[in-house]
């Protein structure tokens, strides 16, 4: 009985950022689990190539959807178009981010940061948000079958950034930092899922946050240390382990969850 409630057989589920390091380990989760998997990402090669793997690794409904999560017809476009290609939309992972068009201006000091690269990057990690679960939740009460959506922060979005971690640290060749954008883009995930876990409950529509801990994806040794030694349990996260989260505030499991942050960190905002 208990294992059962966490199938999501039956369920279509759109994954935006689908082609990224932690969706597509969402992805293959969900379909794992069931689901039959909307890919959604800005590279469409990409979120293609995904859907194929899915249904030739996992048997699964799966296909790949191109789409700008901060244009609202590109939006408005994609949720119509997964309800044609499944018959419903069931689960929304919300988890579509940015680092902007340029490195340099997303890392640059909050002193000399540009406000057109702050509107970009919010464009994405925020307005995208809001864009995307509005579509979503149009279709869940068009359905009148409730839903579950599950948006993606950040511990960056409830703690401060810790500057010595950074100190000699590089990601991918290039010196690196926490933007205030990033961080302010991921607290604010926080408010709007709250405010719509309580705006939706009538129509069973659940809105839980997951807030992830740094996750090993190209970092240098050096902050891969300098962090792990922030952490309790010593170390970054891997991408795998977040995926558990996400399929339990989807799925039936959690069915009495709502509003909810579940912090995913190795323990790091424990101290």
């Amino acid at each position: 009985m208990y294992k059962d409630l966490f199938s999501l057989a039956g369920k279509t589920a759109i994954v935006t950022g689908g082609a990224g390091i932690i969706g597509q380990r969402v992805c293959r989760g969900f379909a794992e689990f069931g689901a039959k998997v909307a890919v959604v990402d800005l590279d469409a090669d990409g979120a293609g190539a995904l859907a194929d793997a899915l249904r030739r690794e996992y048997g699964a409904e799966a296909q790949g959807f191109a789409c700008d999560v901060a244009d609202p017809s590109s939006v408005a476009g994609m949720v119509a178009a997964v309800g044609e290609r499944f018959g419903s939309v069931d689960v929304l992972h919300n988890n579509a981010a940015t680092k902007g068009r340029d490195a340099e201006a997303f890392f640059a000091p909050y002193e000399t940061f540009a406000y057109d690269t702050w509107r970009e990057i919010m464009a994405v990690n925020l307005d995208g948000m809001f864009l995307v679960s509005q579509a979503a939740g149009r279709a869940f009460l068009r359905q009148g079958t409730g839903g579950s959506i599950v948006q993606t922060s950040s511990i960056y979005g409830i703690l401060g950034v810790d500057k010595r971690i950074y100190d000699g640290s590089r990601y991918l060749g290039r010196e690196i930092n926490t933007p205030a954008v990033y961080a302010a883009s991921k607290a604010a995930v926080l408010g709007l899922t709250r405010y719509l876990a309580t705006y939706w409950a009538e129509a069973r529509i659940r809105v839980n946050a997951v807030t992830f801990g740094g996750v090993e994806s190209g970092q240098n040794e050096t902050f891969r240390e300098r962090y792990g030694a922030r952490v309790p349990l010593g170390r970054m996260g891997r991408a795998d382990e977040m995926v558990s989260a996400v399929i339990f505030l989807a799925s039936d499991a959690s069915s009495y969850v709502t509003g909810q942050n579940l912090i995913v960190d190795g323990g790091l905002s424990a101290w």
